[in-house]
């Protein structure tokens, strides 16, 4: 399947979070926004210019917003080829020595930032206006911006909550102190409303990877769960189950497949391509590419022979833990299991190895990764660069994972029955046995189970365990404490707007 090459237009004046280049350096070069705004033509490439910003911020080469949202999970391990690789990603992973000038942490922050920078331009220049594409714009932006914010304060808690950028450039103009949590959630669901009214259905959408209504639905239900608002939440998940549109792809093993890329299953999708055909030489380090760099990060590192297998090698990060292996085994999970991950006798029988002593691979305890792997299929011919030229997508937001908070939601609603009809679709969808007679608490431990085991390796592991409070319990032993349940706010932010001071960082750090 052929993806769209996203476009920006770049000579936006657009403020972003903190930079020395902010206070310095003045704007040269700008287009005046009322000209840029004109025309549908120009709004829609600034729209595009959204996904463009995402695609770049879940992909940049070492700090993946993708990757650093799973590090703290105990699904995945940093691995990598010793502990010093990356350090900024080991000590994510590791929890102890998690800095305020985290350089991962940070990129996350600033392009966060970014994209809500643009979609306010976006919003404040389109609002007043009479184009005819005026309500598909603002809720595309609005969609983007809600979910940025929602990435936000999952991950920093109270943070500053900007919804129209400064018309000069000063600190005085940038400074602004955060907000709680409460406000940006209250922000979040008011864009999200606005976004679910102006978004088509999915089988209207012009392009397949845009966002749909169904997938602001999906995202106001997870929003609301996270509150704990479930019967409010109830009615925007049953939404997005009872559209046609949406479903299951019938096979895990091809949920992360180029044949289902914004398939039946996917709701919020970032596209990537090899057509670039990157080399050592035009591949841009730190900048913004087109190719999914970051499953060359990821995929399996040379102790390993995956060739047989049907895998090319990697550099190494993101092994499976064993205790996501474990929980495998204890479900009896085996379709699903083939689909996230390899135990090494599994790589053995199909005749690769492991070429080096196990107690000698940094992080691993006895499986590679199979979701998100390095397929020879997702990347460009042999004869190329095949490690830069990845064309796997990240699927953000799936049908699975709504099913899952709808069973949730219904769990707690005291919807016992509807919780398990929405849990088992998830579970025979693995090949299993349907679950029956729980209630109550044997019932929210079971979801808890199976989203364990269907979104492994996905990033939403550890934020669910800080907001069910099982955090502590969960990762005894690993080197966890409270502080980690938010990232630390980087230095550079703090330093830089006036608005914030050494008091403001989060607790811990």
């Amino acid at each position: 399947m052929k993806k769209i090459i996203f476009t920006v237009i770049t000579s936006l004046l657009i403020f972003t979070s903190c930079s020395d280049d902010f206070v310095e350096n003045p704007p040269t070069g700008t287009l005046d926004t009322e000209y840029v705004f004109s025309t549908e033509e120009n709004v829609e490439k600034a729209v595009l210019g959204l996904y463009d910003l995402m695609q770049y911020n879940y992909a940049k080469d070492w700090h993946s917003a993708y990757f650093v949202k799973l590090l703290p999970g105990d699904d995945a391990n940093a691995a990598g080829g010793n502990a010093g690789d990356q350090a900024q990603l080991q000590d994510i992973d590791d929890y102890a020595n998690v800095s305020i000038s985290n350089t991962s942490i940070t990129s996350n922050w600033d392009l966060f930032y970014r994209v809500i920078a643009l979609a306010n331009v976006i919003v404040d220049n389109v609002e007043g206006s009479s184009l005819s594409n005026k309500a598909k714009v603002l809720a595309e932006a609005k969609f983007m911006r809600a979910w940025c914010y929602f990435e936000l304060t999952t991950m920093w808690g109270d943070v500053p909550l900007r919804l129209h950028n400064p018309d000069v450039v000063s600190p005085e103009a940038f400074a602004l102190a955060k907000s709680p949590r409460t406000e940006i959630y209250t922000q979040v669901e008011s864009d999200l409303t606005e976004a679910i009214t102006g978004l088509p259905d999915k089988s209207a959408v012009s392009e397949n990877f845009r966002v749909c209504k169904g997938t602001a639905q999906a995202l106001m239900g997870k929003v609301l769960v996270f509150q704990e608002k479930y019967s409010q939440a109830i009615p925007y998940l049953a939404a997005v189950i009872a559209n046609p549109a949406h479903d299951l792809e019938p096979d895990p093993a091809n949920v992360w497949t180029i044949g289902s890329e914004f398939g039946i299953e996917s709701l919020f999708e970032l596209g990537y391509i090899s057509t670039e055909g990157y080399d050592w030489g035009s591949f841009k380090w730190g900048g913004r590419v087109e190719s999914n760099a970051h499953i060359i990060l990821m995929g399996t590192r040379d102790f390993f022979d995956v060739a047989p297998v049907g895998l090319l090698n990697g550099w190494g990060f993101n092994l499976p833990t064993k205790k996501l292996i474990d929980a495998f085994d204890a479900m009896g999970d085996t379709e699903r299991k083939a689909a996230t991950l390899m135990t090494e006798a599994e790589l053995i029988a199909g005749g690769g190895a492991v070429k080096e002593p196990a107690e000698n691979i940094w992080d691993y305890e006895g499986a590679i990764r199979i979701k998100y792997t390095t397929r020879a299929s997702d990347t460009s011919p042999e004869g190329t660069v095949r490690e830069l030229n990845y064309t796997t997508n990240w699927r953000l937001l799936r049908y699975a994972e709504v099913l899952l908070l709808a069973a949730e939601a219904y769990n707690k609603d005291g919807q016992d029955g509807q919780a398990l009809i929405e849990l088992n679709k998830v579970h025979e969808r693995a090949g299993l046995a349907p679950l029956s007679g729980l209630t109550g608490d044997a019932l929210f431990n079971a979801i808890v189970n199976e989203k364990f085991l269907e979104l492994a390796h996905e990033g939403q592991r550890f934020w669910d365990l800080v907001r069910w409070g099982r955090a502590a319990t969960e990762l005894a032993g690993t080197g966890y404490a409270s502080k980690n349940d938010l990232f630390p706010i980087p230095v550079t932010e703090i330093e830089l707007n006036d608005a914030l001071t050494n008091a403001d960082q989060n607790p811990g750090y």
